[in-house]
Protein backbone atom coordinates (compact mmCIF):
# COMPACT_ATOMS: atom_id res chain seq x y z
CA UNK A 1 0.00 0.00 0.00
CA UNK A 2 1.18 3.48 -0.95
CA UNK A 3 1.82 5.80 1.73
CA UNK A 4 0.03 8.84 0.96
CA UNK A 5 1.67 11.02 3.59
CA UNK A 6 4.07 14.09 2.74
CA UNK A 7 6.76 12.81 5.31
CA UNK A 8 7.61 9.24 6.65
CA UNK A 9 6.94 8.05 9.90
CA UNK A 10 8.16 10.46 13.06
CA UNK A 11 10.88 7.96 14.12
CA UNK A 12 12.74 7.64 10.13
CA UNK A 13 11.83 11.42 9.92
CA UNK A 14 13.94 12.20 13.22
CA UNK A 15 16.72 9.80 11.88
CA UNK A 16 16.98 11.58 8.85
CA UNK A 17 17.67 14.62 10.08
CA UNK A 18 19.17 13.94 13.37
CA UNK A 19 21.89 12.13 10.62
CA UNK A 20 21.33 15.01 8.07
CA UNK A 21 22.43 17.75 10.37
CA UNK A 22 25.68 16.12 12.12
CA UNK A 23 27.03 15.51 9.18
CA UNK A 24 26.54 19.19 7.89
CA UNK A 25 27.94 20.64 10.92
CA UNK A 26 30.63 18.46 10.98
CA UNK A 27 31.43 19.35 7.34
CA UNK A 28 30.85 22.97 8.09
CA UNK A 29 33.48 22.59 11.06
CA UNK A 30 35.86 20.89 9.15
CA UNK A 31 35.74 23.45 6.06
CA UNK A 32 36.04 26.58 8.98
CA UNK A 33 38.97 25.41 10.71
CA UNK A 34 41.13 24.41 7.56
CA UNK A 35 39.77 28.38 5.72
CA UNK A 36 40.54 29.97 8.90
CA UNK A 37 43.92 27.85 9.01
CA UNK A 38 44.78 29.13 5.74
CA UNK A 39 43.52 32.49 6.05
CA UNK A 40 45.13 33.19 9.24
CA UNK A 41 48.56 32.18 7.29
CA UNK A 42 48.31 34.55 4.82
CA UNK A 43 47.23 37.72 7.27
CA UNK A 44 49.01 37.20 10.41
CA UNK A 45 52.46 38.55 8.94
CA UNK A 46 50.06 41.64 7.99
CA UNK A 47 48.66 42.04 11.38
CA UNK A 48 51.95 40.98 13.54
CA UNK A 49 53.75 43.54 11.36
CA UNK A 50 51.66 46.47 13.25
CA UNK A 51 53.36 47.63 16.27
CA UNK A 52 51.66 46.24 19.43
CA UNK A 53 49.72 43.53 17.97
CA UNK A 54 50.44 39.93 19.22
CA UNK A 55 48.60 37.22 20.32
CA UNK A 56 44.99 39.24 21.25
CA UNK A 57 44.91 40.95 17.53
CA UNK A 58 44.89 37.11 16.21
CA UNK A 59 42.12 35.81 17.91
CA UNK A 60 40.52 39.06 17.32
CA UNK A 61 40.71 38.69 13.42
CA UNK A 62 39.62 35.14 13.75
CA UNK A 63 36.72 36.04 15.66
CA UNK A 64 35.52 38.65 13.45
CA UNK A 65 36.39 36.18 10.08
CA UNK A 66 34.76 32.94 11.28
CA UNK A 67 31.13 34.80 11.05
CA UNK A 68 32.06 35.40 7.27
CA UNK A 69 33.04 31.59 6.28
CA UNK A 70 30.23 30.40 8.36
CA UNK A 71 28.09 32.33 6.28
CA UNK A 72 29.62 32.13 2.74
CA UNK A 73 30.25 28.21 3.12
CA UNK A 74 27.37 26.63 5.18
CA UNK A 75 25.73 25.84 1.77
CA UNK A 76 28.32 23.86 1.10
CA UNK A 77 28.35 22.13 3.94
CA UNK A 78 24.67 21.35 3.67
CA UNK A 79 25.31 19.78 0.59
CA UNK A 80 28.18 17.49 1.31
CA UNK A 81 26.47 16.65 4.55
CA UNK A 82 23.33 15.72 2.42
CA UNK A 83 25.63 13.59 0.03
CA UNK A 84 27.45 12.00 2.89
CA UNK A 85 23.40 11.58 4.40
CA UNK A 86 21.78 9.37 1.37
CA UNK A 87 24.97 8.09 -0.07
CA UNK A 88 24.92 5.91 3.12
CA UNK A 89 21.67 5.62 3.48
CA UNK A 90 21.94 3.83 -0.31
CA UNK A 91 25.00 2.00 0.11
CA UNK A 92 23.05 0.46 3.45
CA UNK A 93 20.06 -0.28 1.57
CA UNK A 94 18.00 1.69 3.70
CA UNK A 95 16.47 3.35 0.64
CA UNK A 96 15.94 0.43 -0.22
CA UNK A 97 14.03 -0.66 2.30
CA UNK A 98 12.23 2.41 2.85
CA UNK A 99 11.27 2.30 -1.03
CA UNK A 100 9.76 -1.14 -0.34
CA UNK A 101 7.70 -0.13 2.50
CA UNK A 102 6.17 2.45 0.25
CA UNK A 103 7.68 5.29 0.99
CA UNK A 104 8.33 7.63 -2.56
CA UNK A 105 11.26 9.76 -3.30
CA UNK A 106 10.05 12.79 -1.90
CA UNK A 107 8.85 11.65 1.01
CA UNK A 108 12.40 10.30 1.89
CA UNK A 109 14.00 14.02 1.01
CA UNK A 110 11.41 15.50 2.76
CA UNK A 111 12.90 15.27 6.65
CA UNK A 112 16.48 16.73 5.01
CA UNK A 113 14.56 19.70 3.50
CA UNK A 114 12.22 20.20 6.33
CA UNK A 115 15.66 20.22 8.28
CA UNK A 116 17.62 22.71 5.90
CA UNK A 117 14.52 25.35 6.05
CA UNK A 118 15.28 25.24 9.91
CA UNK A 119 18.96 25.80 8.82
CA UNK A 120 18.06 28.73 6.85
CA UNK A 121 15.95 30.33 9.34
CA UNK A 122 18.98 29.98 11.87
CA UNK A 123 21.34 31.19 8.79
CA UNK A 124 19.32 34.40 8.03
CA UNK A 125 19.08 35.31 11.98
CA UNK A 126 23.16 34.51 12.08
CA UNK A 127 23.71 37.07 9.19
CA UNK A 128 21.52 39.77 10.28
CA UNK A 129 22.86 39.59 14.04
CA UNK A 130 26.16 38.40 13.99
CA UNK A 131 28.08 38.60 10.58
CA UNK A 132 26.60 42.28 9.31
CA UNK A 133 28.31 43.26 12.48
CA UNK A 134 31.70 41.47 11.97
CA UNK A 135 32.04 42.42 8.54
CA UNK A 136 31.75 45.74 9.52
CA UNK A 137 34.16 45.97 12.43
CA UNK A 138 36.94 43.99 10.22
CA UNK A 139 36.64 46.35 7.26
CA UNK A 140 37.19 49.28 9.63
CA UNK A 141 40.42 47.47 10.68
CA UNK A 142 41.71 46.32 7.75
CA UNK A 143 40.77 50.07 5.93
CA UNK A 144 43.78 51.14 9.09
CA UNK A 145 45.77 47.74 7.96
CA UNK A 146 45.47 46.63 11.45
CA UNK A 147 46.27 49.31 13.27
CA UNK A 148 44.70 50.92 16.14
CA UNK A 149 41.15 51.61 14.72
CA UNK A 150 40.21 55.42 15.11
CA UNK A 151 37.14 56.78 17.27
CA UNK A 152 34.12 57.54 15.06
CA UNK A 153 33.79 61.06 15.02
CA UNK A 154 30.79 61.26 12.64
CA UNK A 155 32.98 62.45 9.80
CA UNK A 156 33.30 60.41 6.33
CA UNK A 157 36.30 61.63 4.49
CA UNK A 158 36.69 61.77 0.58
CA UNK A 159 33.18 61.56 -0.81
CA UNK A 160 32.55 61.56 -4.25
CA UNK A 161 28.90 62.48 -5.95
CA UNK A 162 28.10 62.97 -9.35
CA UNK A 163 25.26 65.57 -9.84
CA UNK A 164 24.11 65.76 -13.79
CA UNK A 165 27.80 66.06 -15.42
CA UNK A 166 29.32 67.57 -12.76
CA UNK A 167 31.62 65.95 -10.12
CA UNK A 168 31.49 66.75 -6.58
CA UNK A 169 34.49 65.81 -4.47
CA UNK A 170 33.78 66.67 -0.40
CA UNK A 171 36.89 65.80 1.55
CA UNK A 172 34.75 65.67 4.90
CA UNK A 173 31.36 65.32 5.21
CA UNK A 174 29.39 65.16 8.69
CA UNK A 175 25.79 65.74 9.62
CA UNK A 176 22.61 64.56 8.39
CA UNK A 177 19.52 66.23 6.49
CA UNK A 178 19.30 69.63 7.31
CA UNK A 179 22.38 69.64 9.13
CA UNK A 180 24.90 68.00 6.80
CA UNK A 181 27.84 70.29 6.38
CA UNK A 182 30.37 69.89 3.75
CA UNK A 183 34.31 70.56 4.07
CA UNK A 184 36.68 71.33 1.62
CA UNK A 185 34.36 71.24 -1.37
CA UNK A 186 36.07 70.45 -5.21
CA UNK A 187 33.35 70.56 -8.10
CA UNK A 188 34.04 69.99 -11.55
CA UNK A 189 31.97 72.04 -13.94
CA UNK A 190 31.08 70.25 -16.63
CA UNK A 191 28.97 70.35 -19.59
CA UNK A 192 28.52 67.05 -22.45
CA UNK A 193 31.97 65.94 -20.41
CA UNK A 194 33.34 68.83 -21.02
CA UNK A 195 35.63 71.19 -18.21
CA UNK A 196 34.12 74.45 -17.89
CA UNK A 197 35.05 75.23 -14.48
CA UNK A 198 36.97 73.88 -11.32
CA UNK A 199 35.11 75.60 -7.67
CA UNK A 200 37.15 75.17 -4.64
CA UNK A 201 35.10 75.99 -1.76
CA UNK A 202 36.28 75.93 2.10
CA UNK A 203 32.36 74.90 3.61
CA UNK A 204 28.85 74.04 1.89
CA UNK A 205 25.60 73.60 4.05
CA UNK A 206 22.02 72.89 2.79
CA UNK A 207 20.09 76.25 1.83
CA UNK A 208 16.67 75.35 0.45
CA UNK A 209 16.71 72.93 -2.22
CA UNK A 210 19.98 73.60 -3.07
CA UNK A 211 23.64 74.41 -1.65
CA UNK A 212 25.36 77.48 -0.27
CA UNK A 213 29.08 77.43 -0.75
CA UNK A 214 31.15 80.08 1.29
CA UNK A 215 34.61 81.46 1.10
CA UNK A 216 34.87 79.93 -2.83
CA UNK A 217 37.46 80.16 -5.57
CA UNK A 218 36.67 79.32 -9.33
CA UNK A 219 38.27 79.03 -11.92
CA UNK A 220 37.26 79.78 -15.49
CA UNK A 221 39.45 77.25 -17.96
CA UNK A 222 38.32 78.74 -21.34
CA UNK A 223 38.95 81.87 -20.41
CA UNK A 224 41.80 81.13 -17.86
CA UNK A 225 40.69 83.56 -15.18
CA UNK A 226 39.80 82.85 -10.82
CA UNK A 227 36.96 84.35 -9.58
CA UNK A 228 36.43 84.75 -5.09
CA UNK A 229 33.36 84.93 -4.03
CA UNK A 230 32.04 84.95 -0.60
CA UNK A 231 29.27 83.03 -1.06
CA UNK A 232 28.35 81.28 -4.10
CA UNK A 233 24.49 79.16 -4.80
CA UNK A 234 25.00 75.91 -6.47
CA UNK A 235 23.17 72.26 -6.71
CA UNK A 236 19.65 72.89 -6.92
CA UNK A 237 17.64 69.77 -6.46
CA UNK A 238 21.07 68.14 -4.74
CA UNK A 239 20.04 66.37 -1.60
CA UNK A 240 22.21 66.26 1.58
CA UNK A 241 21.62 61.76 1.12
CA UNK A 242 23.69 61.67 -1.83
CA UNK A 243 26.71 62.63 0.54
CA UNK A 244 25.64 61.07 3.65
CA UNK A 245 24.62 57.78 1.70
CA UNK A 246 27.69 58.02 -0.36
CA UNK A 247 29.25 54.33 0.89
CA UNK A 248 26.62 51.73 1.60
CA UNK A 249 27.76 48.16 1.82
CA UNK A 250 25.27 45.86 1.41
CA UNK A 251 26.84 43.23 3.21
CA UNK A 252 27.61 45.79 6.61
CA UNK A 253 23.95 46.68 7.04
CA UNK A 254 20.88 44.30 8.33
CA UNK A 255 17.65 44.44 6.01
CA UNK A 256 16.21 47.14 7.80
CA UNK A 257 18.97 49.42 7.52
CA UNK A 258 19.43 48.73 3.92
CA UNK A 259 16.17 49.18 2.82
CA UNK A 260 15.94 52.47 4.34
CA UNK A 261 18.92 53.32 2.45
CA UNK A 262 17.88 52.02 -0.93
CA UNK A 263 14.27 54.46 -0.25
CA UNK A 264 16.27 57.29 0.80
CA UNK A 265 18.92 56.87 -2.34
CA UNK A 266 15.85 56.61 -4.51
CA UNK A 267 14.40 59.68 -3.62
CA UNK A 268 17.76 61.18 -4.16
CA UNK A 269 18.30 59.85 -7.17
CA UNK A 270 20.87 57.56 -6.80
CA UNK A 271 20.88 54.55 -8.11
CA UNK A 272 19.96 51.82 -5.81
CA UNK A 273 20.30 47.99 -8.41
CA UNK A 274 23.37 47.03 -6.65
CA UNK A 275 21.71 47.86 -3.39
CA UNK A 276 18.62 45.82 -4.10
CA UNK A 277 19.88 43.09 -5.19
CA UNK A 278 21.72 42.56 -1.90
CA UNK A 279 19.00 42.98 -0.04
CA UNK A 280 17.11 40.64 -2.37
CA UNK A 281 19.87 37.98 -1.71
CA UNK A 282 19.98 38.29 2.22
CA UNK A 283 16.76 36.29 1.86
CA UNK A 284 17.77 33.97 -1.48
CA UNK A 285 20.68 33.29 0.11
CA UNK A 286 20.17 31.46 3.47
CA UNK A 287 17.13 29.25 1.11
CA UNK A 288 20.17 27.73 -0.97
CA UNK A 289 20.34 25.41 1.81
CA UNK A 290 16.89 24.13 1.25
CA UNK A 291 17.96 23.54 -2.43
CA UNK A 292 20.88 21.34 -1.09
CA UNK A 293 18.81 18.21 -0.69
CA UNK A 294 17.23 18.47 -3.67
CA UNK A 295 20.26 18.73 -6.03
CA UNK A 296 21.57 16.09 -3.90
CA UNK A 297 18.78 13.67 -4.10
CA UNK A 298 20.42 11.87 -6.67
CA UNK A 299 22.67 10.41 -4.89
CA UNK A 300 20.17 8.60 -2.88
CA UNK A 301 18.03 6.60 -5.73
CA UNK A 302 19.59 3.76 -7.91
CA UNK A 303 21.18 0.54 -6.72
CA UNK A 304 24.49 1.13 -5.01
CA UNK A 305 25.79 -3.03 -6.08
CA UNK A 306 25.42 -1.04 -9.22
CA UNK A 307 28.44 -0.16 -9.00
CA UNK A 308 27.21 4.24 -10.09
CA UNK A 309 26.89 5.50 -6.41
CA UNK A 310 30.07 7.47 -7.19
CA UNK A 311 28.75 8.77 -10.30
CA UNK A 312 25.48 9.61 -8.57
CA UNK A 313 27.55 11.64 -5.79
CA UNK A 314 29.74 13.38 -8.03
CA UNK A 315 26.60 14.38 -10.59
CA UNK A 316 25.09 15.67 -6.73
CA UNK A 317 28.01 17.66 -6.15
CA UNK A 318 27.96 19.31 -9.62
CA UNK A 319 24.72 20.16 -9.51
CA UNK A 320 25.30 22.29 -6.44
CA UNK A 321 28.65 23.64 -7.15
CA UNK A 322 26.90 24.30 -10.44
CA UNK A 323 24.03 26.41 -8.12
CA UNK A 324 26.54 28.33 -6.32
CA UNK A 325 28.09 29.40 -10.02
CA UNK A 326 25.00 30.74 -11.50
CA UNK A 327 24.26 32.50 -8.33
CA UNK A 328 27.76 34.47 -8.37
CA UNK A 329 27.16 34.90 -12.15
CA UNK A 330 23.77 36.36 -11.79
CA UNK A 331 24.55 38.75 -8.67
CA UNK A 332 27.50 40.41 -10.74
CA UNK A 333 24.87 40.61 -13.65
CA UNK A 334 22.88 42.13 -11.13
CA UNK A 335 25.47 44.71 -9.32
CA UNK A 336 26.21 45.90 -13.27
CA UNK A 337 22.82 46.80 -13.76
CA UNK A 338 22.06 44.11 -16.55
CA UNK A 339 20.19 41.93 -14.40
CA UNK A 340 17.04 43.03 -12.70
CA UNK A 341 17.16 42.98 -8.81
CA UNK A 342 14.88 40.67 -8.46
CA UNK A 343 15.74 38.50 -11.09
CA UNK A 344 19.53 38.50 -10.23
CA UNK A 345 18.57 37.25 -6.55
CA UNK A 346 16.40 35.04 -7.17
CA UNK A 347 16.70 33.22 -10.81
CA UNK A 348 19.00 30.72 -9.84
CA UNK A 349 16.97 29.44 -6.76
CA UNK A 350 14.04 29.22 -9.18
CA UNK A 351 16.10 27.39 -11.93
CA UNK A 352 18.08 24.97 -9.80
CA UNK A 353 14.85 24.08 -7.84
CA UNK A 354 13.04 22.89 -11.53
CA UNK A 355 16.52 21.41 -12.25
CA UNK A 356 16.49 19.50 -9.15
CA UNK A 357 12.85 18.73 -9.05
CA UNK A 358 13.24 17.15 -12.57
CA UNK A 359 16.36 14.94 -11.48
CA UNK A 360 14.77 13.78 -8.56
CA UNK A 361 11.70 12.32 -10.61
CA UNK A 362 13.82 11.34 -13.38
CA UNK A 363 16.55 9.08 -11.14
CA UNK A 364 14.12 7.37 -9.01
CA UNK A 365 14.10 3.79 -9.73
Amino acid sequence: MINVHFFPSRRIAWYMAKMFLLRSLAVLAALVVILMTLDLLGESGKILRVPGNGDAELWRYASLRVPQLIARFLPFAVLLGTLITLATLNQNSEVVSMKAAGISAHQIIAPLILASLGVAALSFVFNERIVTRATDTLSAWEKVEYGPVPKDTGITPNVWVRFGDDLILAREVKGKGAATRLANVTIYDRKWETLQAIVNARSARPDGDGWRLEQVERFDVAAGTVGRYREFAYGKGLSPVQFTLADVDPDQENVATLRTAIDQLRVAGRPTSELETGLWHKFSGPLSAVLMPLLAAVAAFGLARSGQLFVRAVIGMALGFAYFVADNFALAMGNLGAYPPLLAAWAPFALFLLIGETVLIRTEE
